[in-house]
């Protein structure tokens, strides 16, 4: 932990290190998640002691596009043996993709004991630290749930709307070639439907990845302040909306803002660029900044 607390950041306390985790794979007061884009990986091998949490399955409505209610994500975390005390360390594939999104979501029903693990699987297997096949289940817990806070760090089309017409800070954290619209997907991914390329008008475009190291590890604070504040000129006091696709980079870039940096009021636009891009009556912008 002392290196990451050595980084800089406003709140290191939200990150564990391999080492860390290593040392209390059995403290009964934890539940490591994995939550992975790949869904052959946990199978394959994950942490011992790590629950799966399939985002698809466990964080989505199967009939609306958004996320479980407040019963279905009880159900998820009685089932995974999670009471409201215990402390849930995110890690997972993807530098983290789905980790940071499967925090997001647990933010939205007020889980604030969380962390996510400093670089993520592709750490925890570049150390060769233990991994298991072994999938293991708990005694269900009892746990109690707020409803959904839609409002405090999550952003809708129309919000986002208004935010665009008052000028307010927006980051696109897709690949170059999405933002200026030569491409409507990831690189190497299929295109997955929008109608339209490019990006949000006065959006910036810091993609993702560049928050992070080699390793997977969380970049210290200062090199983190010189691309988002010095480089891209964002105001730390000043309401930030992330966007990337479907919401899972731009958890998150969300992620590194709020807890990495301390910016005041990060909002997670989760509809993202599948659904601006599809939407009428909405402006887009194409090329560079």
């Amino acid at each position: 932990m002392s290196d990451i607390t050595a980084r800089g950041y406003t709140h290191p306390e939200v990150l564990v290190s391999t080492e860390w985790l290593a040392a209390h794979l059995t403290d009964p007061n934890i539940r490591i998640v994995e939550s992975n884009e790949d869904p052959l990986l946990y199978a394959a091998g994950h942490i011992p002691g790590a629950v799966e949490v399939d985002w698809t399955r466990d964080l989505n409505d199967q009939v609306v596009r958004d996320y479980v209610g407040r019963e279905a994500f009880e159900a998820l975390a009685q089932r995974s043996g999670i009471t409201r005390d215990t402390t849930v360390i995110f890690y997972g594939d993807k530098n983290n993709w789905w980790a940071t999104y499967a925090f997001w979501v647990f933010q939205l029903f007020g889980h604030t004991s969380a962390r996510i693990l400093d670089g993520g699987r592709k750490k925890w297997e570049a150390e060769g630290r233990p991994l298991t096949r072994d999938r293991v289940t708990y005694p269900a817990s009892s746990y109690t749930a707020p409803e959904r806070d839609d409002v405090t760090i999550r952003a809708f089309k129309e919000y986002v709307l208004q935010h665009v017409k008052h000028g307010g800070q927006l980051v696109d954290v897709r690949s170059p070639a999405e933002f200026t619209g030569e491409k409507t997907h990831m690189p190497e991914y299929p295109q997955e439907g929008v109608l339209r390329g490019g990006h949000i008008p006065g959006a910036k475009s810091v993609p993702w990845a560049r928050a992070v190291n080699e390793d997977g590890s969380f970049k210290d604070a200062a090199a983190l302040q010189a691309i988002y504040q010095g480089e891209k000129q964002l105001d730390p006091e000043q309401e930030t909306i992330a966007y990337c696709r479907i919401g899972e980079r731009s958890s998150h870039t969300w992620f590194v803002l709020t807890y990495l940096l301390g910016f005041k009021n990060v909002r997670n636009y989760d509809g993202s660029w599948t659904e601006w891009g599809n939407s009428v009556g909405v402006p887009i912008a194409k090329g560079a900044e």
